[in-house]
């Protein structure tokens, strides 16, 4: 009826009362207030700004940092695309350690975006991240986070070559929803481990992303109690600080991550 009714009406208009009415819509379109952006639209333009110059050990203002947590702060699974019962989750079929799935979201050589899901006790291993600074959003389940900073030490004797001393910043749990966590190039915990405890996912923002040729490769590290490798440089301060020894090491061969496609909204990259 409605339908009907409203062709009734239109059937008297004459050309100019057409031409009159267009105007009139085009008018009220542009004073309607835009569309409101999806919190990964906004993700993406806020770290395009705050990374504009991003570059090796360049660290965004503190205001442009401020400006990235606060919108991951409210990102939840759903702003993402992710539920629970996808098959990134669920560990089958695998007798160790089971893979990571990435959700590559973004990448430039300014930053990059991505998801990293974990089935229950899956381990990404502890690495670095030279000259980068990070975000990490967990977004749902439950994560322990272990993650150092490199101590400035001098010559350590006893400690072989690889062998570098560091302080634990993070040795903690997580549970969603919680604050974003950032590192920066040599502070915040710039070489972290992530467990899964259950079924979780992170959203990672890194600024800039990994590149071999710009020397940001991604090292691997084994950690080592403070006493195995102290000397009488190091005498008399207590393991309960938190000192570690940290020892490059190749890629565990456990450790598997398998791409996927991003099925979460889109971005317009204006």
């Amino acid at each position: 009826m409605r339908v009907e009714g409203r062709f009734s009406e239109l059937k008297g208009l004459t050309s100019a009362d057409w031409a009159r009415g267009e105007k009139r819509n085009r008018r009220q379109q542009k004073r309607s207030p835009p569309m409101p952006r999806g919190l990964i639209q906004k993700l993406f333009d806020s770290c395009r700004e705050v990374f504009s110059d991003a570059a090796t050990g360049v660290i965004p203002s503190p205001d442009g940092v401020a400006r990235v947590k606060s919108v991951l702060d409210l990102m939840r699974p759903e702003d993402v695309g992710l539920t629970q019962k996808m098959p990134y989750f669920r560990n089958i079929g695998n007798p160790g350690r089971p893979p990571v799935t990435y959700l590559h979201i973004y990448e430039s050589d300014r930053f990059s975006m991505g998801i990293f899901c974990l089935p229950p006790s899956a381990v990404i291993p502890l690495h670095n991240h030279p000259g980068m600074t990070v975000f990490s959003k967990l977004l749902s389940g439950s994560m322990h986070i272990k993650s150092y900073d490199w101590v400035d030490h001098g010559s350590t004797p006893r400690a072989p070559p690889g062998v570098r001393l560091a302080k634990v910043q993070t040795d903690a749990t997580f549970t969603a929803p919680c604050e974003t966590s950032i590192l920066f190039p040599t502070t915040g915990g710039n070489l972290h481990c992530f467990t899964a405890v259950t079924a979780c996912a992170v959203l990672d923002v890194l600024g800039p992303p990994y590149d071999d040729d710009e020397g940001r490769h991604c090292t691997y590290y084994n950690a080592f109690p403070f006493s195995d490798f102290s000397d009488d440089s190091v005498a008399g301060q207590p393991e309960e600080e938190g000192l570690a020894w940290l020892e490059e090491t190749e890629k565990p061969e456990e450790f598997s991550v398998v791409g996927a496609k991003y099925m979460g909204p889109r971005m317009v990259q204006r």
